[in-house]
């Protein structure tokens, strides 16, 4: 009997949860949707760029990586203007 009860309050905590969650969520323009997705796009590819500069073991591979860095971070800079 303990384990219904505590599946109720399980259930009742998740509904609470999506709740509030759907309410905190801010209703974005399709544009303003877009620009965020392009930037986190931006953001999820400059952490692989640097993992692959952590283990790259060849110079010339490295330089292009870091080359591709400089890319992603100046594009990035764009977002906060």
């Amino acid at each position: 009997m303990a384990r219904g009860w505590e599946s109720k309050s399980v259930e009742a905590q998740q509904d609470e949860a999506g709740q509030e969650a759907s309410k905190s969520r801010i209703k974005l323009s399709p544009e303003e949707a877009a620009r965020s997705r392009e930037k986190e796009n931006l953001r999820l590819s400059r952490q692989r760029v640097v993992q692959q500069i952590e283990s790259s073991q060849n110079p010339r591979h490295r330089k292009i990586l870091q080359d591709a860095l400089a890319e992603l971070d100046q594009r990035l800079r764009q977002f906060e203007t």
